[in-house]
């Protein structure tokens, strides 16, 4: 038979072991858990940054637009007098 001392250290080890499971699990999900919050908030950085250059981008284009309408507005005339003089 096995002693009770034997018996007292074989509840300690299975405990012991059984509450160190429990540790590691926790701390895996707690990981786990972390990079996942950095992955949505990288995501959401990203989307964020895709919409910014969206908006710089239209901008971009509509002073483009204005700028030629602004150029043709000024030098249309001025070709045009170049033009019946026969320059």
């Amino acid at each position: 038979m096995i002693s009770v001392l034997a018996q007292e250290r074989l509840l300690g080890a299975a405990l012991g072991s059984a509450l160190a499971g429990i540790v590691v699990i926790e701390q895996r999900k707690r990981i786990y858990d972390s990079i996942s919050d950095e992955k949505s908030k990288l995501a959401a950085q990203s989307k964020v940054t895709e919409v910014i250059s969206r908006k710089h981008s239209h901008s971009s284009s509509e002073f483009a637009l204005l700028w030629n309408r602004a150029v043709d507005q000024i030098f249309v005339p001025v070709i045009e007098s170049l033009s019946s003089r026969r320059w």
